[in-house]
Protein backbone atom coordinates (compact mmCIF):
# COMPACT_ATOMS: atom_id res chain seq x y z
CA UNK A 1 0.00 0.00 0.00
CA UNK A 2 2.76 2.37 0.98
CA UNK A 3 4.61 1.62 -2.24
CA UNK A 4 1.51 2.49 -4.29
CA UNK A 5 1.25 5.89 -2.53
CA UNK A 6 4.93 6.64 -3.14
CA UNK A 7 4.60 5.67 -6.81
CA UNK A 8 1.54 7.91 -7.18
CA UNK A 9 3.31 10.93 -5.58
CA UNK A 10 6.41 10.39 -7.73
CA UNK A 11 4.26 10.28 -10.91
CA UNK A 12 2.43 13.46 -9.88
CA UNK A 13 5.74 15.28 -9.21
CA UNK A 14 7.14 14.19 -12.58
CA UNK A 15 4.06 15.46 -14.47
CA UNK A 16 4.27 18.86 -12.76
CA UNK A 17 8.00 19.14 -13.50
CA UNK A 18 7.45 18.44 -17.17
CA UNK A 19 4.65 21.01 -17.35
CA UNK A 20 6.92 23.64 -15.70
CA UNK A 21 9.69 22.84 -18.18
CA UNK A 22 7.32 23.29 -21.12
CA UNK A 23 6.15 26.65 -19.84
CA UNK A 24 9.72 27.92 -19.40
CA UNK A 25 11.15 26.40 -22.59
CA UNK A 26 11.49 29.23 -25.17
CA UNK A 27 10.99 26.86 -28.12
CA UNK A 28 7.72 25.69 -26.52
CA UNK A 29 6.64 29.33 -26.25
CA UNK A 30 7.43 29.95 -29.92
CA UNK A 31 5.62 26.81 -31.08
CA UNK A 32 2.63 27.81 -28.95
CA UNK A 33 2.61 31.25 -30.55
CA UNK A 34 2.73 29.65 -34.00
CA UNK A 35 -0.14 27.28 -33.18
CA UNK A 36 -2.25 30.14 -31.83
CA UNK A 37 -1.53 32.20 -34.94
CA UNK A 38 -2.49 29.27 -37.18
CA UNK A 39 -5.72 28.73 -35.27
CA UNK A 40 -6.58 32.41 -35.75
CA UNK A 41 -5.97 32.19 -39.49
CA UNK A 42 -2.64 34.11 -39.43
CA UNK A 43 0.55 32.72 -41.02
CA UNK A 44 2.95 31.37 -38.36
CA UNK A 45 5.84 33.64 -39.42
CA UNK A 46 7.53 33.70 -36.03
CA UNK A 47 7.49 29.98 -35.51
CA UNK A 48 8.72 29.21 -39.03
CA UNK A 49 11.53 31.72 -38.76
CA UNK A 50 12.99 30.29 -35.59
CA UNK A 51 12.47 26.67 -36.66
CA UNK A 52 14.35 27.26 -39.91
CA UNK A 53 17.14 29.02 -38.04
CA UNK A 54 17.53 26.04 -35.76
CA UNK A 55 17.61 23.57 -38.66
CA UNK A 56 20.32 25.51 -40.46
CA UNK A 57 22.51 26.06 -37.43
CA UNK A 58 23.01 24.24 -34.14
CA UNK A 59 20.63 21.73 -32.48
CA UNK A 60 17.21 23.14 -31.73
CA UNK A 61 17.56 23.57 -27.98
CA UNK A 62 20.90 25.41 -28.20
CA UNK A 63 19.83 27.62 -31.08
CA UNK A 64 16.64 28.77 -29.43
CA UNK A 65 18.58 29.60 -26.31
CA UNK A 66 21.03 31.64 -28.36
CA UNK A 67 18.34 33.59 -30.20
CA UNK A 68 15.75 33.97 -27.46
CA UNK A 69 17.57 34.63 -24.21
CA UNK A 70 16.27 37.96 -22.87
CA UNK A 71 18.84 40.71 -23.39
CA UNK A 72 18.32 42.50 -20.08
CA UNK A 73 21.78 44.03 -20.22
CA UNK A 74 20.70 46.20 -23.13
CA UNK A 75 17.22 46.90 -21.83
CA UNK A 76 15.69 45.74 -25.12
CA UNK A 77 12.97 43.26 -24.13
CA UNK A 78 9.56 42.67 -25.59
CA UNK A 79 6.51 40.61 -24.61
CA UNK A 80 7.26 37.38 -22.70
CA UNK A 81 10.83 38.63 -22.11
CA UNK A 82 11.97 37.87 -25.67
CA UNK A 83 14.82 40.06 -26.88
CA UNK A 84 14.34 42.59 -29.66
CA UNK A 85 17.98 43.69 -29.61
CA UNK A 86 19.82 43.34 -32.96
CA UNK A 87 22.64 41.46 -31.23
CA UNK A 88 20.33 38.71 -29.97
CA UNK A 89 19.65 37.35 -33.46
CA UNK A 90 23.15 37.61 -34.95
CA UNK A 91 26.17 35.37 -35.20
CA UNK A 92 29.51 36.70 -34.01
CA UNK A 93 30.57 37.56 -37.55
CA UNK A 94 27.26 39.27 -38.33
CA UNK A 95 27.52 41.23 -35.09
CA UNK A 96 31.01 42.44 -35.98
CA UNK A 97 29.86 43.50 -39.44
CA UNK A 98 26.84 45.24 -37.92
CA UNK A 99 28.92 47.34 -35.52
CA UNK A 100 31.49 48.12 -38.22
CA UNK A 101 28.67 49.40 -40.40
CA UNK A 102 27.26 51.48 -37.56
CA UNK A 103 30.70 52.91 -36.84
CA UNK A 104 31.24 53.87 -40.49
CA UNK A 105 27.89 55.72 -40.52
CA UNK A 106 28.80 57.93 -37.59
CA UNK A 107 29.43 61.50 -38.61
CA UNK A 108 33.03 62.58 -38.24
CA UNK A 109 33.38 65.22 -35.54
CA UNK A 110 35.91 67.98 -35.93
CA UNK A 111 37.93 69.87 -33.37
CA UNK A 112 39.35 73.34 -33.91
CA UNK A 113 42.61 74.38 -32.30
CA UNK A 114 44.46 77.71 -32.40
CA UNK A 115 47.93 76.73 -31.21
CA UNK A 116 49.81 79.86 -32.24
CA UNK A 117 49.56 83.43 -33.50
CA UNK A 118 51.84 85.97 -35.11
CA UNK A 119 51.67 89.74 -35.35
CA UNK A 120 52.10 91.28 -38.78
CA UNK A 121 53.36 94.86 -38.97
CA UNK A 122 53.06 96.80 -42.19
CA UNK A 123 53.66 100.44 -42.97
CA UNK A 124 50.07 101.52 -42.33
CA UNK A 125 48.59 98.58 -40.45
CA UNK A 126 49.21 96.04 -37.76
CA UNK A 127 47.20 92.88 -37.17
CA UNK A 128 47.29 89.44 -35.58
CA UNK A 129 47.17 86.25 -37.65
CA UNK A 130 45.72 83.14 -35.97
CA UNK A 131 46.82 79.64 -36.96
CA UNK A 132 43.77 77.32 -37.09
CA UNK A 133 44.23 73.55 -37.04
CA UNK A 134 41.28 71.27 -37.92
CA UNK A 135 41.45 67.79 -36.38
CA UNK A 136 39.21 64.75 -36.65
CA UNK A 137 38.10 63.61 -33.22
CA UNK A 138 37.94 60.01 -32.03
CA UNK A 139 40.99 58.76 -33.93
CA UNK A 140 44.53 59.70 -34.79
CA UNK A 141 44.52 62.34 -37.50
CA UNK A 142 47.73 62.38 -39.52
CA UNK A 143 46.47 65.19 -41.80
CA UNK A 144 46.56 68.11 -39.40
CA UNK A 145 46.11 70.76 -42.08
CA UNK A 146 46.29 74.33 -40.83
CA UNK A 147 45.38 77.75 -42.16
CA UNK A 148 45.97 81.32 -41.03
CA UNK A 149 43.18 83.84 -40.61
CA UNK A 150 42.96 87.33 -39.17
CA UNK A 151 40.17 89.05 -37.26
CA UNK A 152 38.70 90.60 -40.42
CA UNK A 153 38.25 87.08 -41.90
CA UNK A 154 36.23 85.99 -38.87
CA UNK A 155 34.19 89.17 -39.07
CA UNK A 156 33.42 88.60 -42.76
CA UNK A 157 32.36 85.01 -42.05
CA UNK A 158 30.04 86.10 -39.24
CA UNK A 159 28.42 88.79 -41.42
CA UNK A 160 27.82 86.31 -44.27
CA UNK A 161 26.28 83.70 -41.97
CA UNK A 162 24.02 86.24 -40.27
CA UNK A 163 22.43 87.09 -43.62
CA UNK A 164 21.05 83.56 -43.92
CA UNK A 165 21.04 82.12 -40.39
CA UNK A 166 20.13 85.02 -38.13
CA UNK A 167 17.83 82.87 -35.97
CA UNK A 168 20.36 80.05 -35.56
CA UNK A 169 23.07 82.55 -34.57
CA UNK A 170 20.87 84.64 -32.32
CA UNK A 171 22.83 83.66 -29.18
CA UNK A 172 26.23 83.44 -30.85
CA UNK A 173 28.34 86.59 -31.01
CA UNK A 174 31.71 87.23 -32.58
CA UNK A 175 34.51 87.99 -30.08
CA UNK A 176 34.92 91.75 -29.95
CA UNK A 177 38.07 93.78 -30.21
CA UNK A 178 39.16 95.85 -27.26
CA UNK A 179 39.58 99.60 -27.40
CA UNK A 180 43.12 99.21 -26.09
CA UNK A 181 45.70 96.46 -25.53
CA UNK A 182 44.61 94.44 -28.55
CA UNK A 183 48.18 93.27 -29.12
CA UNK A 184 48.93 92.37 -25.51
CA UNK A 185 49.72 88.68 -24.99
CA UNK A 186 46.84 88.29 -22.54
CA UNK A 187 44.33 89.79 -24.99
CA UNK A 188 45.55 87.61 -27.85
CA UNK A 189 45.38 84.47 -25.69
CA UNK A 190 41.80 85.27 -24.66
CA UNK A 191 40.80 85.84 -28.28
CA UNK A 192 42.36 82.50 -29.29
CA UNK A 193 40.10 80.70 -26.83
CA UNK A 194 37.12 82.77 -27.96
CA UNK A 195 37.70 81.99 -31.65
CA UNK A 196 38.18 78.30 -30.87
CA UNK A 197 34.83 78.22 -29.06
CA UNK A 198 33.21 80.29 -31.83
CA UNK A 199 34.21 77.82 -34.57
CA UNK A 200 33.14 74.83 -32.47
CA UNK A 201 29.72 76.35 -31.88
CA UNK A 202 29.29 77.17 -35.56
CA UNK A 203 30.22 73.60 -36.50
CA UNK A 204 27.70 72.24 -34.00
CA UNK A 205 24.87 73.84 -36.03
CA UNK A 206 24.20 71.48 -38.94
CA UNK A 207 22.88 74.00 -41.45
CA UNK A 208 25.76 76.36 -40.70
CA UNK A 209 28.57 73.83 -41.09
CA UNK A 210 27.10 72.84 -44.46
CA UNK A 211 26.79 76.42 -45.68
CA UNK A 212 29.20 77.59 -48.42
CA UNK A 213 30.49 80.58 -46.38
CA UNK A 214 31.63 78.24 -43.60
CA UNK A 215 33.33 75.92 -46.11
CA UNK A 216 34.93 78.83 -47.97
CA UNK A 217 36.34 80.31 -44.78
CA UNK A 218 38.77 77.39 -44.54
CA UNK A 219 39.80 76.98 -48.19
CA UNK A 220 38.87 79.86 -50.50
CA UNK A 221 41.94 82.04 -49.90
CA UNK A 222 44.38 79.18 -50.46
CA UNK A 223 42.51 77.93 -53.54
CA UNK A 224 42.54 81.36 -55.15
CA UNK A 225 46.26 81.79 -54.51
CA UNK A 226 46.88 78.28 -55.84
CA UNK A 227 45.07 79.04 -59.09
CA UNK A 228 47.08 82.22 -59.54
CA UNK A 229 50.23 80.12 -59.19
CA UNK A 230 48.83 77.50 -61.56
CA UNK A 231 48.05 80.11 -64.22
CA UNK A 232 51.59 81.46 -63.85
CA UNK A 233 53.14 78.03 -64.29
CA UNK A 234 54.27 77.83 -60.65
CA UNK A 235 53.00 74.29 -60.19
CA UNK A 236 55.12 73.47 -57.16
CA UNK A 237 53.83 76.50 -55.23
CA UNK A 238 50.30 75.69 -56.36
CA UNK A 239 50.59 72.15 -54.97
CA UNK A 240 51.80 73.47 -51.61
CA UNK A 241 48.52 75.36 -51.33
CA UNK A 242 46.21 72.80 -52.95
CA UNK A 243 47.12 69.70 -50.93
CA UNK A 244 46.34 71.20 -47.47
CA UNK A 245 43.15 72.71 -48.90
CA UNK A 246 42.16 69.28 -50.20
CA UNK A 247 42.72 67.75 -46.75
CA UNK A 248 40.47 70.41 -45.22
CA UNK A 249 37.78 69.88 -47.85
CA UNK A 250 37.85 66.14 -47.20
CA UNK A 251 37.11 66.82 -43.52
CA UNK A 252 34.60 69.62 -43.96
CA UNK A 253 32.65 68.53 -47.05
CA UNK A 254 31.49 65.07 -45.98
CA UNK A 255 27.92 65.91 -46.98
CA UNK A 256 29.02 67.06 -50.46
CA UNK A 257 32.15 65.20 -51.58
CA UNK A 258 31.68 66.63 -55.09
CA UNK A 259 33.11 69.90 -53.73
CA UNK A 260 36.52 68.23 -53.82
CA UNK A 261 36.40 67.56 -57.59
CA UNK A 262 37.84 70.92 -58.78
CA UNK A 263 40.65 70.69 -56.21
CA UNK A 264 41.44 67.07 -57.09
CA UNK A 265 41.59 68.01 -60.77
CA UNK A 266 43.79 71.03 -60.05
CA UNK A 267 46.21 68.83 -58.09
CA UNK A 268 46.17 66.31 -60.95
CA UNK A 269 47.05 69.01 -63.50
CA UNK A 270 49.93 70.32 -61.37
CA UNK A 271 51.33 66.83 -60.83
CA UNK A 272 51.11 66.06 -64.55
CA UNK A 273 52.96 69.27 -65.45
CA UNK A 274 55.61 68.44 -62.82
CA UNK A 275 56.06 65.03 -64.52
CA UNK A 276 54.65 63.15 -61.50
CA UNK A 277 52.64 60.95 -63.84
CA UNK A 278 51.86 58.17 -61.35
CA UNK A 279 50.69 60.65 -58.70
CA UNK A 280 48.53 62.47 -61.25
CA UNK A 281 46.91 59.22 -62.40
CA UNK A 282 46.26 58.22 -58.76
CA UNK A 283 44.62 61.61 -58.12
CA UNK A 284 42.43 61.05 -61.18
CA UNK A 285 41.35 57.70 -59.74
CA UNK A 286 40.13 59.58 -56.66
CA UNK A 287 38.28 62.19 -58.69
CA UNK A 288 36.58 59.99 -61.29
CA UNK A 289 34.22 58.08 -58.91
CA UNK A 290 33.03 61.41 -57.47
CA UNK A 291 32.44 62.80 -60.96
CA UNK A 292 30.42 59.73 -61.90
CA UNK A 293 28.43 59.48 -58.69
CA UNK A 294 27.52 63.13 -58.27
CA UNK A 295 27.10 64.03 -61.93
CA UNK A 296 29.80 66.69 -62.20
CA UNK A 297 29.25 66.58 -65.95
CA UNK A 298 31.60 69.29 -67.16
CA UNK A 299 34.61 67.52 -65.66
CA UNK A 300 33.90 64.00 -66.92
CA UNK A 301 35.24 64.11 -70.48
CA UNK A 302 38.33 66.28 -69.75
CA UNK A 303 39.16 64.07 -66.76
CA UNK A 304 38.73 60.85 -68.72
CA UNK A 305 40.84 62.19 -71.59
CA UNK A 306 43.73 63.08 -69.28
CA UNK A 307 43.50 59.74 -67.48
CA UNK A 308 43.67 57.88 -70.81
CA UNK A 309 46.77 59.87 -71.73
CA UNK A 310 48.43 59.25 -68.36
CA UNK A 311 47.44 55.60 -68.43
CA UNK A 312 49.19 55.12 -71.78
CA UNK A 313 52.36 56.67 -70.36
CA UNK A 314 52.24 54.35 -67.34
CA UNK A 315 51.35 51.25 -69.35
CA UNK A 316 48.05 50.94 -67.50
CA UNK A 317 45.03 49.24 -69.12
CA UNK A 318 42.89 52.10 -70.38
CA UNK A 319 40.41 50.30 -72.64
CA UNK A 320 37.53 50.79 -70.21
CA UNK A 321 38.38 54.49 -69.79
CA UNK A 322 38.46 54.93 -73.58
CA UNK A 323 35.14 53.15 -73.92
CA UNK A 324 33.59 55.34 -71.23
CA UNK A 325 34.98 58.47 -72.89
CA UNK A 326 33.47 57.48 -76.24
CA UNK A 327 30.15 56.58 -74.65
CA UNK A 328 29.90 59.90 -72.79
CA UNK A 329 30.79 61.88 -75.91
CA UNK A 330 28.10 60.07 -77.91
CA UNK A 331 25.48 60.46 -75.17
CA UNK A 332 26.19 64.14 -74.58
CA UNK A 333 26.84 65.26 -78.14
CA UNK A 334 26.88 69.02 -78.28
CA UNK A 335 27.04 69.30 -74.48
CA UNK A 336 30.52 67.91 -73.92
CA UNK A 337 33.14 70.43 -72.91
CA UNK A 338 35.86 70.86 -75.53
CA UNK A 339 38.23 72.33 -72.95
CA UNK A 340 41.17 70.41 -71.59
CA UNK A 341 41.19 69.64 -67.87
CA UNK A 342 43.83 72.32 -67.32
CA UNK A 343 41.73 74.96 -69.10
CA UNK A 344 38.68 73.92 -67.09
CA UNK A 345 40.59 74.15 -63.80
CA UNK A 346 41.91 77.61 -64.69
CA UNK A 347 38.36 78.75 -65.46
CA UNK A 348 37.10 77.65 -62.05
CA UNK A 349 38.40 80.72 -60.23
CA UNK A 350 38.83 83.17 -63.10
Amino acid sequence: MLSLVIQFLFSLFEDRAQETFRQEDPSYIIRGMAQNASAAGDPPDTGETFESSAQQGQPHSNTTAQYLIPDHAHGDTATNGLSTSPSSAMTTRELQEYWQGMKSKRAVKLLFEIPSTRTVEQMLSRYVVYQIVVIKSGSYDSKRASIERRYSDFKRLHHQLLQEFSEELEELTLPRKRLTSNFAEESIAERCLAFKDYLARLYAIRVVRRAPPFQDFFTEQELRRAHVCLCGGQYGHALELLLPALDLQEKLAQHRPALMVPTLCAVMVCQRDLDSVASAFSMGQRALPLVRRYGVRKYRCPLLALMVDLGFQLGQPVAQLQEELSRVKDAERGLVSLLSLKELVVQEFS
